[in-house]
């Protein structure tokens, strides 16, 4: 994994069915319901997202590394 920048993080959690609701300063939540479990992200918008905080959306996600890069 590398670090990657916030409009790309975005283009695949949308893929992952998640949708932006909020945002307060720099950082945008995003959220998906499926199946009766909701789950939320916190996304910083900055220009590269840095590999622990990645991990920590993915985590908050519920997606592996590898399922992430194949979106």
């Amino acid at each position: 994994m590398k670090p990657l920048p916030y409009r790309q993080i975005r283009r695949k959690l949308e893929k992952a069915g998640f949708t932006p609701v909020h945002q307060r300063g720099s950082h945008v939540k995003f959220v998906r319901e499926s199946e009766g479990e909701v789950r939320t992200v916190m996304v910083p918008n900055h220009r590269e997202v840095r590999i622990g905080t990645l991990r920590t959306i993915l985590r908050h996600a519920g997606l592996t590394p590898d399922e992430f890069d194949q979106l």
